[in-house]
C-alpha cells in the first residue's frame, strides 16, 4: 500500500535538506524516525514531521479500504527534495551599498510502501 506526503515552501536550503534525506532513503519507518529524532539538523525535524504525516496517510488509506496495515512493514520507497522559490532580501553594507541575501526554500516529498 502506497502513501505520500508533501511539504512545500520549507524554509531550509535544498542542499542541506538532501543530506538528511539521504540518511533515511530506503529505510523502514521505525528506523528512519529513530535516526531523525537524534539528528541535530533543522531539516531532520521537518522531515520527521512529514514522515509521521505519511504514516498517518497510510493508516487512513488502509482504514478507508478495509485493509489491515502493519506500520512495521512500511519503508521509505522514495524521498525527494526539490528547490522552491527563493526569497530575495538585501543587507546594507559599507559606503551605502547593498548585498543580496537569498533565502532558499524546499519542496520535500516522501512516498511510503510496504515490503
Amino acid at each position: 500500500m502506497e502513501s505520500k506526503a508533501v511539504l512545500r515552501l520549507a524554509r531550509v536550503s535544498p542542499r542541506k535538506a538532501r543530506l538528511v534525506a539521504d540518511l533515511v532513503r530506503g529505510r523502514d519507518v521505525n528506523e528512519a524516525i529513530e535516526i531523525l529524532t537524534f539528528s541535530k539538523q533543522k531539516s531532520a525535524a521537518l522531515i520527521k514531521g512529514l514522515l509521521m504525516s505519511a504514516v498517518a496517510n497510510a493508516e487512513y488509506k488502509a482504514s478507508k479500504s478495509d485493509r489491515a496495515l502493519d506500520i512495521d512493514d512500511l519503508y521509505i520507497s522514495r524521498i525527494t527534495v526539490d528547490q522552491g522559490p527563493v526569497l530575495r532580501r538585501f543587507r546594507p553594507r559599507a559606503r551605502g551599498m547593498a548585498t543580496p541575501v537569498r533565502k532558499k526554500t524546499s519542496h520535500i516529498t516522501i512516498e511510503l510502501d510496504t515490503y
